[in-house]
């Protein structure tokens, strides 16, 4: 599970590069739980052309930090790590 700290902070930061407060909170869930569309104008019908440059970098971390899970038990299936 992802500390709400660190959520909070990337939604503030993107708030701060001027992107509204509910689309911040859509996006930084959306990407952190890799589910795709989120609210406000990173909706459905949406997409996340609207958002700078740099929000795109810090959703980019989101879902990574969001899947950090999935690449632990990948390292832990594969064969290489067994081997040393």
């Amino acid at each position: 599970m992802v500390p709400f700290s660190k959520v909070s902070f990337v939604m503030i930061l993107l708030a701060g590069l001027g992107v509204d407060f509910v689309t911040s909170i859509g996006a930084v869930a959306a990407a952190i739980g890799n589910i795709g569309p989120g609210f406000g104008a990173v909706g459905p019908i949406y997409n996340y052309a609207e958002i700078p440059v740099l929000g795109k970098w810090l959703l980019t971390w989101c879902m990574l930090l969001g899947r950090l899970e999935i690449y632990t038990v990948i390292i832990f299936l594969a064969p290489e790590f067994w081997r040393k």
